[in-house]
């Protein structure tokens, strides 16, 4: 497949639009990542993991919310992750009606031993970039992202 794209020639017009350029950077991107992780639903697992860490203890509900994946795939993951030993579902503290998902140490472990297959990957897609060209890539999307969706990184107070 990649051989095939290798021999792609984009017309001027189409290599002139920055949502297309995205869409194949995005395309390019996902193929790594995913490669990366090596089995199906891998990717998304490590996104729910991570939300786990950064913001639970919290409901699936609130969680679902939170990363902006839907319920149903949310409940597919967290019982792969409470399968693998990695994240538990247990009585919630503040409301015992409802359960909160917690990371488990060995979670923990694992999320940061995937950090590393995600930071090759990163590193993959990013070579031809310099380090100063990769931050500048970055803020440019992070400042998209914030101008169409409102989003910024928990905990983090960024200039306009």
């Amino acid at each position: 497949m990649d051989d095939d794209l290798r021999a792609v020639i984009p017309s001027r017009r189409m290599w002139a639009l920055p949502s297309w350029l995205l869409n194949q950077a995005a395309s390019r991107a996902n193929k790594l990542v995913g490669d990366a992780f090596g089995r199906p639903g891998a990717k998304r697992n490590y996104g729910v993991l991570a939300g786990i860490e950064e913001f639970g203890p919290l409901s699936q509900a609130d969680l679902s919310r939170r990363l902006g994946i839907d319920r149903s795939d949310i409940v597919g993951a967290l019982n792969e992750l409470e399968r693998d030993g990695l994240a538990v579902r247990a009585p919630d503290e503040r409301d015992r009606r409802r359960n909160a998902i917690r990371i488990t140490p060995e979670g923990v472990e694992a999320l940061h031993a995937l950090d590393e297959v995600v930071n090759r990957a990163q590193d993959a897609l990013m070579e031809p970039l310099s380090a100063d060209e990769r931050a500048q890539l970055e803020a440019l999307l992070q400042r998209l992202l914030r101008h169409h969706y409102g989003w910024r990184p928990a905990g983090v107070d960024l200039p306009e």
